[in-house]
C-alpha cells in the first residue's frame, strides 16, 4: 500500500477519529485538523475542537484549526437562506461538503504539504483498474450510508480523498474507538445541521435576517385561499404538522410559490406523487454524462430508498428522471442522486 501524507477533517465526533487512527495504523503520516465555520450566539470555547485536539493528542499526531467562517457564510449559510425565501428546501450538507471539505479544505492541504484528505463519511472508495476511474460506492449499512451528500465530487478530487470508515458498522467504529482508548466512543452522533440549534431552522432564519419570512396564504388545488401561513420558510413539500389548518381531513403541503407567496395544501396524498423529476446543475462522477437514457436507482432525499427510474441526460447539464413507480413529494431545492442497480454513485443534481 501507498503511504500518504494525509490531512484528516475531525469534527470532535467518533467517525473521524476513528478514521484518523485507522490511517495511523495503516502507516500514513497523519494530521488532524478542525475547521472553525459558525460561531453560535454566546458560545466561547468549541468542544469539538476541545475532543479533537484530545484525540490527536491521543493518537500522537499534530492538530490544526482552519478558519472558514467566512466562506462558510457566504456558501453554505447564505445560500441555505436564498433557497428557503425562493420556496425551496436546500440541503446544507451538500453545499459544505462542495465549498469547504473537499473545496477549500483539500486547497488548503494541499498548500501545506499533503497531497490527501480524509474523512469520516461512511461511504467506501474504490479504484476500478477496468475504467481507469474511481468509483464511490455507498457505505457499509445502508442507513448510516453518507454517499447521497458526495454526489458532487469529481474525479480530480476523489484522487486525493480517503474515506477509512466506509467498510466499517456504525457499531464496530464504536467498539475501535473503545479498544484504543478514545474519550469520544460513546460520544452521541450529531442530529442537526451545524449551525442550526434543535434542528429549528425557522428560528434560525428569523434570527439571523430580522424577520419572518415571505407572508402569504395557504390555498387548496385550486387557488381558493385558506387562511394566512407564518411565512414560507416554515414549509416544505410533504409536511403535514405545524400547518395549524383544520380541514376535514389531514392536509399536507403540495406546493410553494415564493412570487405569490402562496403555500399550496391538499388533503388528496395521490397530490404529492410524482413520475417524473426535473434535475439541474448535475455533476457526472464519471466525468461525463451517458451517451444514452439509462435505467439506475435514484435518491431524492437522504433518507429515502433509492428507487429504480430511467435517467435521461438533458443539455447545460440536466437530467430527466422517470420512476417505475411515482415517489412521494418530491422536493425543490432537495439533491437527486444517481446509483448504478448494483450501488456505484455515478452522480446527481438539484431537484428543479
Amino acid at each position: 500500500m501507498e503511504r500518504k501524507k494525509v490531512m484528516i477533517g475531525m469534527s470532535g465526533g467518533v467517525d473521524s477519529s476513528v478514521a484518523a487512527l485507522l490511517l495511523k495504523q495503516a502507516g500514513h503520516q497523519v494530521a488532524g485538523v478542525t475547521f472553525r465555520l459558525w460561531d453560535a450566539k454566546g458560545s466561547r470555547e468549541d468542544p469539538n475542537v476541545r475532543d479533537a485536539k484530545t484525540v490527536c493528542q491521543r493518537l500522537g499526531i499534530p492538530h490544526f484549526v482552519l478558519d472558514f467562517r467566512d466562506l462558510f457564510r457566504d456558501s453554505v449559510v447564505e445560500y441555505f437562506r436564498r433557497e428557503y425565501e425562493a420556496g425551496r428546501t436546500p440541503n446544507p450538507c451538500v453545499a459544505c461538503n462542495r465549498s469547504i471539505k473537499f473545496g477549500a479544505f483539500l486547497e488548503k492541504a494541499r498548500e501545506m504539504g499533503y497531497d490527501t484528505v480524509a474523512t469520516g463519511h461512511y461511504a467506501q472508495l474504490v479504484w476500478d483498474e477496468r475504467t481507469k476511474k474511481y468509483l464511490l460506492r455507498p457505505g457499509k449499512i445502508e442507513k448510516k450510508d453518507q454517499s447521497y451528500v458526495l454526489y458532487m465530487l469529481t474525479q480530480e478530487q476523489l484522487s486525493h480523498i480517503l474515506m477509512p470508515i466506509g467498510g466499517y458498522s456504525k457499531e464496530e467504529v464504536r467498539q475501535i474507538a473503545k479498544e484504543n482508548g478514545l474519550l469520544v466512543a460513546d460520544k452521541p452522533d450529531s442530529q442537526d445541521i451545524c449551525f442550526v440549534p434543535g434542528g429549528d431552522h425557522a428560528a434560525f432564519l428569523r434570527e439571523y435576517t430580522g424577520h419572518s419570512g415571505a407572508p402569504g396564504n395557504f390555498v387548496d388545488p385550486s387557488g381558493r385561499v385558506l387562511g394566512p401561513h407564518e411565512g414560507l420558510w416554515n414549509y416544505t413539500i410533504g409536511q403535514r404538522k405545524g400547518l395549524g389548518l383544520s380541514l376535514n381531513a389531514p392536509a399536507f403541503v403540495s406546493g410553494i410559490d415564493a412570487a405569490t407567496g402562496a403555500v399550496t395544501v391538499t388533503t388528496c396524498p395521490g397530490e404529492l406523487m410524482s413520475f417524473k423529476v426535473l434535475v439541474g446543475k448535475v455533476n457526472w462522477m464519471m466525468g461525463e454524462p451517458p451517451a444514452q437514457p439509462v435505467n439506475w436507482k435514484v435518491k431524492i432525499r437522504y433518507a429515502h430508498h433509492a428507487a429504480q427510474a430511467t435517467v435521461t441526460p438533458l443539455e447545460n447539464s440536466g437530467a430527466q428522471v422517470e420512476f417505475d413507480s411515482p415517489q412521494r413529494a418530491v422536493t425543490p431545492g432537495q439533491a437527486a442522486v444517481f446509483y448504478t442497480l448494483d450501488g456505484t454513485l455515478m452522480g446527481g443534481g438539484t431537484i428543479l
